[in-house]
């Protein structure tokens, strides 16, 4: 019966569309199962789809969150490379101006000791560096050479309670002697009297005397005068020009006509190719 009905179904669907009506019928009753039938595997397939977005988003945003830090991080590094890069730029500015050959030297360590200010930097007797040279920032005077090894030389700032350095006024040339305060902001000048020609804003500048510091390097500005009656001398300080306390390359003066050299000398006995010979290094500088 089944089979008989059928084919009565097949033959009367090729030769005629009665049965449309009953199969757009049926079809309200049938496609609901077909969608309950396919529902699990839809929602498998759409939580699928979903956990694996969810866990790609996580891992793309945690690759970008890496990419980002090392980004940051490369730009912290070519921030830092751009304020050198100014440093370097104004040092050799500077180094043209001077007149004089300098040595450009890096900052290695600072001697913590109470009042003591001494620096340490990468260059020593192998560039030609001896003791009492004066050493400046693109700003002005930093100290001098205190110590030479072969590769490092520790000098000494002006604010050293140790240092001393003839300045004169700029504004009337009058000459006295700045001494260290122990403080990296401050300098003490203790031999002028009361009625000294000499005001706040005033510009010190090495007045050339006691063989160290060639004249007209700035030194400092003139901060406070205050006279004191009941004594000889009266009580003046001034600011440092140089940034004594933020440097990070230094310069080497000297003063001398005759060249020195700049390269490191060679630790074996062999001889160098295509390497001029270096001349002897200076001899100290009188105080």
């Amino acid at each position: 019966m089944a089979v008989i009905a059928s084919c009565a179904l097949l033959v009367t669907e090729h030769r005629s569309s009665q049965l449309n009506a009953l199969r757009m019928a049926l079809s309200y009753l049938v496609d609901p199962l077909k969608y309950a039938v396919d529902l699990p595997s839809a929602v498998m397939h759409r939580a699928s789809e979903s956990l694996g977005s969810y866990a790609a988003l996580i891992k793309e945003n945690a690759d970008l969150r890496d990419e980002q830090l090392v980004r940051q991080t490369q730009l912290l590094k070519l921030d830092a490379l751009e304020k050198e890069n100014v440093r370097l730029r104004a040092l050799l500015e500077n180094s043209f101006k001077l007149g004089e050959q300098v040595l450009i030297a890096e900052l290695l360590s600072i001697n913590t000791a109470p009042y003591e200010h001494i620096l340490v930097v990468n260059k020593g007797t192998n560039f030609g560096v001896h003791p009492h040279q004066p050493v400046l920032d693109a700003n002005g005077v930093v100290g001098q050479v205190f110590r030479t090894l072969p590769l490092t030389s520790e000098i000494m700032l002006i604010t050293d309670l140790n240092h001393a350095i003839p300045v004169q006024i700029n504004r009337n040339g009058l000459l006295t002697i700045a001494v260290g305060s122990g403080q990296l902001n401050q300098l003490n000048l203790p031999f002028l009297p009361s009625n000294a020609d000499i005001r706040p804003g005033d510009l010190l500048i090495t007045s050339g005397l006691g063989g160290t510091f060639p004249q007209g390097y700035p030194v400092a500005t003139v901060d406070e005068f205050t006279s004191q009656p009941n004594k000889p001398f009266a009580n003046i300080t001034a600011t440092p020009k140089s940034l004594l306390d933020r440097n990070r390359e230094l310069m080497i003066v000297w003063s001398h006509s005759a060249p020195v050299p700049l390269i490191s000398k060679p630790n074996t006995a062999e001889p160098v190719i295509n390497t001029p010979t270096p001349t002897p290094a200076l001899p100290p500088a009188n105080e």
